[in-house]
């Protein structure tokens, strides 16, 4: 699955030249890429490169935009969001699939287990429900949202529900 921060590392590797990369997904498989070079700016040039990139090697069925990385101030995305090791580890992992998802979530919950609900396609929404015998917080709902962003592929968003 092409995660964010996957996807980034990607283009960082063929794209050296570009000092800020920043793949932003709102779901609905669509993502875009903001980049820009040394001198805060994006090439004609480099915008279609980044492009031709992102059909041929991100994830597939997500249509991507790239986009100056100004532009994220204007269009209010968030910055990356700092997470921990293993989900960065977990995101980085080629093979990471909707079990290995499961797992590392489920890790983090004491006395609590996530299952897979279903696919939304037409809105590219997991549905998820977390289970739990403890009470799960607004700030650990809100990380949870942070971890599964990162974890879940580009082009999809995450609905969890919590019992």
């Amino acid at each position: 699955m092409g995660t964010r921060l996957l996807s980034e590392t990607l283009v960082r590797e063929r794209f050296p030249h570009l000092r800020y990369v920043r793949i932003h997904t709102s779901g609905k498989q669509t993502a875009t890429i903001y980049a820009w070079d040394d001198q805060l700016e994006l090439r004609a040039e480099d915008q279609a490169s980044l492009l031709k990139f992102a059909a041929a090697y991100l994830t597939p069925f997500v249509c991507f935009k790239v986009k100056p990385y100004g532009s994220t101030r204007e269009e209010r995305i968030p910055a990356a969001p700092e997470v921990p090791d293993f989900v960065v580890e977990a995101a980085m992992n080629r093979s990471l699939d909707l079990h290995d998802i499961i797992d590392v979530v489920d890790r983090m919950l004491a006395g609590g287990h996530i299952s897979f609900e279903r696919y939304d396609r037409n809105n590219a929404t997991v549905h998820l429900t977390i289970r739990s015998s403890l009470p799960i917080s607004a700030i650990e709902r809100e990380l949870l949202g942070l971890y599964l962003y990162e974890l879940l592929p580009l082009g999809t968003q995450p609905d969890v529900q919590y019992i």
